[in-house]
């Protein structure tokens, strides 16, 4: 394959990239089969984040290839606004009955993690419009939240660089984080934090519940550096936004599709929102695509009130809403993940994973270590996370850094074999980027 020259570098601004460093030193990535991806220089790296956080069944999967080239050729594309087609229901049907936890049994179809985020919003104030309850339309997210690029999304990031540059555009409230000191190095769910739910109690009593649409919290923290929650936490928040009248949405954009060992994060505590926002994983990263699913009651409060003649109940979709060829991946997606059982094998070798990646405490600068399923996030001095990105780099395996943090995620497929390369890497590469 023929790379692009700096000139042909100029047409594609490039999302999240600092542009003008790029053009300078240029990476790319030219190939891409099972846990490796393959540079323009021809090496072979392995990849400890999935693509980003979505190749959960590995790349190049010819399963997948396969279903979307077959669709192609049935039809590759059929107008979603009053119409239907097979494919779309059945994977609906599939998500409810192998993904979503009991009682979300209702699925609306989008493009990626932003637009679930955003059309979950858009559902919670519309149902308590619905409800006779209108004035309910402020939310409340938490400080270093990501939910996606769209504007409910800024609106709601605890990530400050994410809306800085845009302003405030939905009204919001904020949680603290619970990334806690006392809980440095825990494995899996820190025992420590549960109590910071009650700080929604605070918020809810200087808002009002009366003017609260939902909370929104990712169960398991990605972007903002794998944060994972105290025991009981989201116990907890369910509580509340119960007592309350306020509805709980769980951004599971990076935590389904077996990233913690189930299909689910929400399954797998024991906790049932009222709406779950998912993508990356559902088609593989093969084809964009994104999922919300919701209660029973909120979908039929959307269709059972006010007048039957008011249609569409919901004005609101995408021109690709469960896109033909996007559902064709999500299909074989599902079947590789049943096929293979790889939610079981992520739940059965994080433990491996967990030991790999707590046996770098004690490395230089290595301030923290957190992990939960195949998720790991390991804090570093500030500055420090960017160069072992590019040591690592060099040494043939990819993470990513996020702020001073490094965050991994691997494809469920991963080996033994492939978490002592990763560890090994690390114990090299942390300390020689503090040289």
């Amino acid at each position: 394959m023929t790379l692009p020259n700096k000139d042909q570098m100029q047409a594609w601004w490039m999302p999240f990239t600092a542009n003008r460093a790029f053009k300078d030193n240029p990476r790319f990535y030219v190939a891409a089969e099972g846990m490796y991806m393959t540079m323009g220089d021809g090496r072979q790296i392995l990849d400890t984040n999935a693509g980003l956080w979505c190749c959960n069944a590995g790349h190049g999967r010819k399963e997948i290839a396969d279903a979307v080239h077959a669709q192609l050729l049935e039809m590759d594309y059929g107008n979603p606004f009053t119409y239907g087609h097979p494919k779309g229901f059945e994977l609906a049907n599939r998500l409810v009955a192998d993904i979503a936890p009991e009682g979300l049994n209702r699925v609306f179809f989008t493009n990626s993690g932003s637009e679930s985020v955003d059309t979950a919003l858009k559902i919670a104030r519309q149902y308590w419009r619905l409800k006779g309850q209108g004035t309910k339309t402020a939310f409340v997210a938490r400080v270093k939240a990501y939910h996606g690029v769209n504007w409910g999304g800024v609106s709601l990031a605890g990530l400050t660089g994410n809306r800085k540059s845009f302003g405030q555009g939905l009204e919001a409230d904020f949680l603290r984080h619970t990334l806690l000191p006392e809980n440095a190095f825990s494995k899996g769910l820190p025992k420590q934090g549960a109590e910071l739910a009650h700080e929604l109690s605070d918020i809810i009593a200087m808002r009002d519940a009366s003017n609260i649409a939902a909370v929104i919290v990712e169960p398991m923290a990605g972007a903002g550096g794998v944060i994972v929650p105290p025991e009981g936490y989201l116990q907890k928040l369910r509580e509340i936004c119960d007592q309350h009248n306020i509805l709980l949405i769980f951004d599971e954009v990076i935590a389904a599709y077996g990233r913690v060992g189930a299909a689910t994060m929400a399954g797998k505590v024991g906790v049932t929102p009222d709406m779950i926002t998912t993508a990356k994983g559902l088609t593989n990263g093969a084809v964009p695509m994104g999922a919300v699913f919701c209660k029973q009651e909120i979908y039929d409060t959307f269709v059972n009130t006010g007048d039957a003649s008011a249609v569409p109940e919901f004005l609101h979709g995408y021109t690709y809403s469960a896109h033909p060829v996007a559902c064709a991946a999500a299909l074989a997606t599902l079947d590789i993940y049943k096929n293979e059982k790889l939610f079981e094998h992520a739940n059965t070798i994080s433990q491996y994973w967990e030991e790999g990646v707590h046996s770098l405490k004690g490395l230089p600068g290595v301030k923290d270590i957190r992990n939960y399923g195949l998720l790991a996030g390991i804090d570093l001095p500030a500055g420090i996370a960017g160069k072992v990105a590019a040591k690592t780099l060099e040494m043939g395996v990819t993470v990513r850094p996020a702020g001073d943090t490094i965050v991994m995620s691997p494809p469920l497929i991963i080996q033994k074999e492939h978490i002592d390369t990763i560890v090994n890497t690390l114990q090299e590469a942390i300390p020689a980027a503090q040289k």
